[in-house]
């Protein structure tokens, strides 16, 4: 047997052990617990899946807006940016007995928004000093700067929300938060 037929069939023998080894390795390697993957379809489910928030902490209640059929929008936040933006978080919780979907006319009648699903889109505040009205922001797709997918709500739970606005001047402390199908609210801004 020549000595140079055993030595390429063994160095190719050692090829394919390795890459069989690397494929193998590869197989088996598992995503990290402490850090889950996230996907957009996920995101969009948590975003509309109904949650309490935790009662860790005391949250500020800043305003309450009273809806149709058992909706409470409640502010907890409304932070200016340096960008010129005023970004409002807080939850929307379903206080009656059943399950409810969320109004549809809470995302407001704009084509744009309208395309887009459910969602708070709708929502406006209004300067009655400096007699201005500003709108949910919209990306350049007309997606509102709010959150979207909202669907059913479960008895007695509430969904985490937010939506982003020009921010008024810094001179105005006071807008009315409307949003369609909800009582106006007072909303004092620091």
């Amino acid at each position: 047997m020549d000595v140079r037929y055993v030595r390429k069939g063994l160095a190719s023998l050692a090829v394919v052990s390795m890459a069989l080894l690397v494929v193998g390795c590869a197989a088996e390697e598992k995503p990290k617990a402490d850090k889950p993957a996230t996907t957009a379809s996920s995101a969009q489910t948590s975003a509309s899946t109904p949650s309490t928030p935790p009662s860790e902490e005391p949250t500020e209640i800043l305003a309450i807006a009273k809806g149709q059929d058992g909706f409470e929008l409640t502010i907890n936040s409304a932070v200016r940016d340096a960008g010129g933006f005023l970004t409002l978080k807080g939850s929307l919780k379903n206080t009656s007995e059943k399950g409810r979907a969320v109004p549809d006319n809470v995302r407001g009648d704009e084509t744009e928004v309208l395309k887009h699903g459910t969602s708070l889109g709708g929502a406006t505040l209004v300067d009655g000093a400096g007699k201005k009205r500003y709108y949910v922001l919209r990306d350049t797709d007309g997606r509102p700067l709010t959150t979207t997918g909202l669907g059913i709500v479960s008895a007695g739970r509430s969904v985490d929300v937010f939506l982003q606005f020009p921010a008024p001047p810094a001179s105005t402390t006071e807008v009315s938060f409307q949003l369609p199908t909800f009582e106006p609210a007072t909303l004092k801004l620091s």
